[in-house]
């Protein structure tokens, strides 16, 4: 279980604040900014980095996959001038605001730049760990999902194994809820009709 070290009011503030942060769709304004029309119509349809990317502008891409970090990030470390718990909550709240953010009927990206921004901001090492895996995966079979799909399940057992059981803890939850989203995806990569790195449309 994770410590408690403030109240449940702190908690739920810093969940509220994590939620409408993970809100925030980077690349659906970073679209529109760029005169690129709606994400949403664009691809996969969905507002992340990845489909970012199939616009063929790369600096939409990465500046998509900054925002998306970041919103993961700044409420997880102001969750921690309260606490633990606090600095989690502010975290779960943020991966389900991206995932389900109510500006868009709550409909949403599949979280995985807002998971590595979460992991910077609670426990910085899974960050490495998950770009490892996730880069070995991508350029092994050049599947942005299964490279995800790797990555967010060796990043909770790595924090199991160095003895970060807070860490490991969330993550394994942030996880779950990964694969949940990702299951057009993993089907797909079954049937062999899942659309490669790089590839368009």
């Amino acid at each position: 279980m994770l410590e408690d070290h403030g109240s449940w009011v702190a908690i739920s503030g810093l969940f509220v604040l994590g939620y409408f942060s993970g809100t925030i769709p980077f690349g659906l304004l970073l679209t529109r900014l760029f005169g690129l029309g709606d994400l949403r119509s664009i691809g996969s349809g969905n507002i992340g980095a990845t489909n970012a990317l199939r616009t063929g502008n790369k600096l939409l891409a990465a500046l998509t996959l900054v925002g998306d970090v970041l919103k993961g990030t700044v409420p997880v470390l102001i969750g921690w001038q309260f606490g633990e718990l606090p600095a989690a909550a502010a975290g779960l709240g943020a991966f389900l605001g991206h995932l389900f953010p109510v500006w868009l009927g709550f409909k949403g990206g599949k979280g995985v730049a807002t998971y590595i921004g979460i992991l910077l901001g609670f426990a910085p090492i899974g960050v490495a760990v998950f770009a490892v895996v996730w880069l070995g995966m991508a350029a092994i079979f050049r599947y942005s999902s299964l490279a995800a799909l790797a990555a967010t399940l060796v990043v909770p057992i790595a924090y199991l194994a160095l003895g970060n059981q807070p860490a490991a803890l969330l993550t394994g939850l942030l996880t779950l809820i990964v694969y949940v989203k990702h299951r057009p995806n993993i089907e797909r990569l079954l049937k062999g009709t899942e659309g490669k790195i790089g590839a368009k449309g």
